[in-house]
């Protein structure tokens, strides 16, 4: 078994002051992000979309990687980018919560959409790993490659490889450096593929399109500007609708993709590719693949309330970026219950996620309950998705990704130790979740033809 370190730090490691700088620092930059707003940067016929997300990671990336040399409330010591970084699991939950909620009530049109747009997601949770992890091993990349390849690593994929073996770990390094170098470079490299094989004419566009549903709503932008821009009014229209539908199931199912096939099968394929693709280079880590798990299911020493506090607290500044993105008032009482709601699923998964023994992670808990909470049959199913839905879901990943850009600069040693490296693979594992989702597509389009 590979093994699991916790992510977490102790509260008392930090003092008070410490703990209120870091949420008003995230406060400030959530602030400052989403004024920024998006940027769209045009790239020849296509477009790269800079989303608030973006902005509050770079932002708390440069504060935290500048503090050596600031000093006074914006220095940032090493245990408060350690607590940032254990704040980052439980923000996270938010997000989740608010995904399970957007699966329920859509499962009907995800039911509707053919076998062909659900059987190309096998194409985007595993063509990462196909194209990936083989090179990541040549390059010499040892269990990052497990966190860089098993997904596009996006939020739900943090999420997972955080709960599972901590962000700390050589698996959470290599997630993260994949979410870093996918989040700067993703668009423009997915952009560049997306029109280079729409113009060869081999592949149908509205496969491309479902191609292009890769859960990154920037890297989906680009790659359908990029496909549209090669095609007549008429069937622009419906890359773009193709899309929009082949990105909603990837955002709504795909943690449930990622936990249960991509990530096993990536760990699995590990094992038995490491021994013969492995190589020792300077981004060689010592590599123990067969020692136990079960720290992975250790208290996590923020503790409970600080946990029930890190959810109040992004809840509160998620509704701050709403206000900003939407118009929606943070005090409007709808508002208000829809992120109760949130917080309340968050709240019960966990508290199954301990009932239960911790036999499945709190992922899981937390997106089933708010399935079922928005399923069309369930009898205040309705309501629920009203209230909820005063919310872009979008306006949680701007704290959170405050958050990881302010312990950024904790991690940056083992980055740079991967260096060029990590930026092959994350092209490697964005084009292969791209070209793996098209080619299934295309199988079944050119099937029923």
């Amino acid at each position: 078994m590979i093994p699991v370190v916790s992510q977490y730090t102790s509260d008392s490691k930090l003092g008070i002051s410490g703990q209120v700088r870091i949420y008003v620092m995230a406060f400030f930059l959530v602030l400052v992000a989403e004024l920024i707003g998006s940027v769209s940067i045009p790239v020849g016929p296509a477009k790269i979309v800079l989303m608030p997300l973006l902005w509050a990671l770079l932002l708390g990336a440069v504060l935290s990687c500048s503090s050596s040399r600031l000093n006074g409330p914006l220095h940032i010591s090493e245990a408060m980018q350690n607590y940032a970084g254990a704040l980052l699991q439980p923000a996270l939950l938010l997000f989740i919560a608010k995904l399970g909620l957007l699966v329920g009530g859509t499962l009907p049109k995800i039911a509707a959409s053919g076998w062909g747009i659900l059987l190309q997601e096998f194409g985007h949770f595993f063509g990462t790993m196909v194209f990936g992890l083989p090179i990541a091993l040549l390059l010499g990349i040892k269990r990052q490659a497990i966190g860089a390849t098993f997904s596009v690593g996006r939020e739900p994929s943090l999420a997972i490889i955080g709960e599972r073996f901590g962000m700390k770990s050589p698996e959470g390094q290599g997630v993260l450096a994949e979410y870093l170098t996918g989040t700067v470079f993703g668009a423009v490299f997915i952009a560049v593929v997306a029109s280079l094989l729409a113009s060869t004419k081999i592949f149908n566009p509205l496969a491309l399109a479902m191609g292009a549903g890769v859960g990154s709503g920037s890297m989906m932008a680009a790659a359908v500007g990029s496909i549209a821009s090669q095609q007549t009014p008429e069937v622009a229209k419906e890359v773009a609708a193709f899309a929009a539908a082949s990105n909603l199931i990837t955002t709504t199912i795909g943690t449930y993709f990622t936990l249960f096939l991509s990530l096993p099968f990536t760990i699995w394929a590990y094992k038995r590719l490491e021994p013969v693709l492995g190589r020792k280079t300077k981004a060689s880590v010592e590599t123990n693949v067969d020692a136990p798990d079960s720290a992975g299911h250790e208290e996590p020493s923020i503790g409970f309330r600080t946990q029930v506090l890190v959810w109040i607290i992004v809840g509160a500044f998620s509704l701050l970026g709403n206000w900003i993105s939407t118009k929606t008032s943070p005090l409007d009482p709808m508002a208000l219950a829809g992120m109760a709601i949130i917080v309340a699923v968050v709240l019960c998964g966990y508290v199954l996620y301990r009932l239960t023994f911790r036999k499945l992670p709190a992922v899981i808990w937390v997106s089933v309950i708010g399935m079922l909470l928005t399923f069309p049959e369930f009898p205040t199913a309705a309501p629920i998705v009203s209230l909820t839905g005063k919310i872009n879901f979008l306006a949680f990943t701007t704290p959170i990704l405050a958050f990881a850009g302010l312990s950024i600069a904790k991690n940056m040693p083992a980055f740079r130790k991967l260096g060029w490296r990590i930026v092959v693979v994350s092209f490697a594992a964005n084009g292969g979740t791209f070209i793996g989702a098209t080619l299934i597509a295309q199988f079944f389009m050119h099937s029923t033809t």
